[in-house]
C-alpha cells in the first residue's frame, strides 16, 4: 500500500480529505490553496513554503506565490535583512522533524537578535507557529511553516497532522515540477537566466534591477518571459524547474 494511502486510513477526517483533494492537482498554487484551507481548520491562517540550497544556508528563497504571511511582515523581513539571521532556517538545517517556534525562542543557543526576530513577527500577528524541515538530496531543503495569531501552542497531534500534510505537499509539488521537466529545456537568454537566479535567491524585482543595473520594469519583463517559456506561474517553481533542466545552478 502506498504510504499516503496508509496515512488516509491512519488519519481520517480533515487530513484524509486533504490527501484526497490533492490527488490529480497539477498546479502549485491550487495545491497551496488546499494546504492553506487545511491549516486554517487548526487556526493557522498563515502558511509559508520556501526552498534553500546547501551552499546558501542562510539565504531564504522566498516564494510570494507560496506564502500567505501578511504583506507587511514580508516587506519588513526583506527590508530588515532577516534572511541572513532567520532562526527558523538555521534550526531547519539540522532538524528532521517539526518544531515549535517557542522551542527555538527559548533555546540556550538562540541569540538576542534571533529572539527579536520572533518578537517583531508577533507584532505583525505571527504570535506562534511551527516549522517542518523537508530535506532532500544534495543537502538542499525546504521549510513549511504554519503560523497563528494566538500564543496558544498547537497540540502534539495537530503538529503530526500538519507535518504529514507538509510532506505530502512537498512531494506533490516535486511531482508537478518533474512532470513539466520532461519537455525539452527552453532557451533562456543570459539576462533572463540572471534575473531568474537572483529571484531564486529571494531578491525582489527592484533588488535585481539594482544588482544588474536595469529598471524594475525591465526585470519584470524578463521574468514574465521566463515564466512563459518554462510554462509556470511561480518564480519558485520556475527556479526549481530551470535547475532541474540544467539551465541555472542554484
Amino acid at each position: 500500500m502506498h504510504s499516503f494511502d496508509a496515512a488516509k486510513e491512519a488519519f481520517p477526517g480533515e487530513l484524509g480529505r486533504f490527501l484526497d483533494q490533492t490527488d490529480g492537482v497539477a498546479r502549485s498554487e491550487q495545491l497551496f490553496d488546499l494546504l492553506s484551507a487545511f491549516a486554517l481548520q487548526y487556526e493557522c491562517p498563515w502558511v509559508a513554503y520556501s526552498s534553500h540550497s546547501a551552499d546558501q544556508i542562510l539565504k531564504s528563497r522566498r516564494a510570494p506565490s507560496l506564502m500567505s504571511y501578511p504583506d507587511e511582515w514580508q516587506e519588513h523581513y526583506v527590508r530588515t535583512g532577516y534572511d541572513s539571521i532567520d532562526p527558523i532556517i538555521k534550526r531547519s538545517r539540522k532538524e528532521l522533524g517539526a518544531f515549535r517556534w517557542s522551542e527555538v525562542y527559548n533555546g540556550v543557543s538562540t541569540t538576542e537578535a534571533e529572539r527579536r526576530f520572533f518578537d517583531e513577527a508577533a507584532t505583525f500577528g505571527l504570535k506562534s507557529g511551527i516549522s517542518v524541515p523537508l530535506h532532500g538530496p544534495g543537502g538542499g531543503f525546504s521549510i513549511m511553516s504554519f503560523a497563528r495569531p494566538s500564543c496558544r501552542e498547537l497540540q502534539n497531534q495537530t503538529i503530526t497532522y500538519l507535518q504529514v500534510a507538509a510532506l505530502h505537499f512537498h512531494l506533490r509539488l516535486a511531482r508537478i515540477v518533474n512532470s513539466r521537466c520532461i519537455q525539452k529545456a527552453p532557451n533562456l537568454s543570459l539576462r533572463e537566466q540572471e534575473c531568474l537566479l537572483w529571484a531564486a535567491r529571494g531578491k525582489s524585482s527592484w533588488d535585481i534591477g539594482v544588482i544588474l543595473g536595469i529598471s524594475e520594469n525591465t526585470v519584470n519583463f524578463h521574468m514574465k518571459k521566463v515564466l512563459r517559456k518554462l510554462d509556470v506561474t511561480s518564480r519558485t517553481v520556475a527556479a526549481i524547474k530551470a535547475a532541474t533542466l540544467g539551465i541555472i545552478e542554484l
